[in-house]
């Protein structure tokens, strides 16, 4: 069995040129791999701990206290052992840590441990990383970020994501092909009518519309002039990151300067879902809204797919609780919400073993790193989020996803819509 012989960790800087953190694991037969953190912008309060410097340096974000971490404690625990087991030395990691949230050597310093000993054990067997962390087939169908608002975007649109979804392709060259048209459609419509098309966080386009709705028709707009069929073809998702929009019980659209109670906001969406072809909905109440979120899961659970991340933060104990009582139908992965791989292949299988749809997800702040392409397809879950059809750190993972649809050859199938199904139904 080859052994760990070497890990070491370095700052880098991810896609908004912050800080994060790198780790380059060496087996004693000389291969080498290297695994990469992202770091969100909009975060639920129950994540692990991202380990950050304070002070001067960066304005605060520098990662040398997680880079040491990794250099010191966490390399002399690890090197010298089989590369071979990752639930063991995902365990390890976890106990070296000690706490809850992995505050003391930090969630990125552990998460960029975690991904390494992962790639580099699929390396050393000689077979991909999707296989060695599942070996599913199915290609997720893809939540494209077209249009960005909220925190990722300096603009007045309060919805964080208006996202696309190509569920008519026949496989996932032809989702891209059908996301990237609209993409640039969608751009030169904007050019056409004197927007911006400057982009966000996420690679989405950021103008200044007037409103919500006004972004949603525009995107239809956009799937018509590249000759597909909104509602058809083309299905509209939503990322609300409606935490950021609480405030004493009512959500408060800033932007726009809308207040909406509990009752007013699910009745917005209500008259969004049925004046648009929208088939999933991201966070749309707040974190800490139990109230809400079991009101919202009882009216629209069955129309339309209502997405757990701030509810959820990939934490398979809080899932469980909130499949428990009844709380959204499906959730959002981030593996540095968790900070292990284990952990999070865990949490996806307990969704699913719940009938709970479970998306693989990006950060905000992304690097080239494009493991989560492989956790999608290992864990069969139908559904990846990855940003816009344009900046590299988003593009990768699509770019990653060709590669695995070529790799599995006819052994793949594309989730397309049969991933929605259930929703679709309701639409038509």
């Amino acid at each position: 069995m080859l052994k760990i012989c070497n890990l070491k960790a370095r700052e880098i800087l991810d896609s908004r040129g912050n800080p994060t953190i790198e780790a380059e694991i060496t087996l004693s037969n000389g291969m080498k791999e290297r695994a990469s953190v992202p770091s969100g912008a909009s975060k639920g309060k129950k994540e692990a701990h991202e380990l950050r410097d304070g002070g001067p340096r960066y304005l605060g974000q520098g990662v040398l206290k997680a880079v040491s971490n990794v250099n010191n404690q966490i390399a002399k625990a690890i090197v010298g052992r089989n590369c071979d087991n990752q639930r063991e030395l995902d365990e390890l990691l976890i106990d070296l840590d000690g706490t809850d949230n992995k505050s003391n050597l930090g969630s990125n310093a552990i998460l960029a441990t975690s991904i390494a000993i992962s790639k580099i054990a699929a390396k050393s067997r000689n077979i991909p990383l999707y296989s060695y962390l599942g070996g599913g087939s199915i290609l997720p169908t893809p939540m494209m970020n077209i249009i960005n608002g909220g925190s990722h975007a300096n603009n007045n649109l309060d919805i964080q994501e208006f996202m696309i979804m190509p569920v008519t392709a026949s496989n996932m060259c032809e989702a891209i092909r059908m996301g990237s048209e609209v993409f640039h459609s969608l751009k030169s419509m904007l050019n056409q009518l004197g927007y911006s098309t400057s982009v966000g966080d996420e690679g989405g386009f950021a103008p200044n519309l007037s409103s919500s709705e006004q972004a949603l028709e525009l995107i239809l707009k956009s799937v018509e002039k590249a000759s597909l069929v909104p509602g058809k073809d083309i299905l509209i998702a939503l990322d609300v990151a409606a935490s950021e929009l609480y405030h004493q019980n009512d959500y408060l659209f800033k932007k726009a300067n809308i207040k909406y109670s509990i009752e007013e906001l699910i009745s917005y969406y209500s008259k969004l879902i049925a004046s648009f072809p929208i088939i999933s909905i991201e966070d749309p109440l707040a974190e800490d809204d139990e109230i809400g979120w079991k009101l919202i899961t009882s009216e629209l659970g069955a129309k339309v797919q209502l997405v757990g991340d701030d509810l959820f933060v990939t934490n398979k104990e809080i899932l469980s609780q909130g499949i428990k009582n009844k709380l959204a139908n499906s959730i959002l992965i981030k593996p540095n919400q968790i900070g292990t791989i284990t952990e999070t292949l865990d949490t996806i299988k307990t969704a699913h073993e719940n009938g709970y749809k479970a998306i693989v997800s990006h950060r905000s702040g992304e690097t080239e790193d494009t493991t989560i392409a492989h956790i999608a397809v290992a864990a069969n879950c139908g559904q990846i989020k990855t940003g816009s059809l344009s900046r590299s750190d988003r593009t990768a993972k699509y770019n990653e996803l060709i590669r695995i649809e070529e790799s599995l050859s006819d052994k793949s199938s594309y989730a397309g819509g049969a991933i929605l199904n259930n929703f679709i139904c309701q639409m038509s």
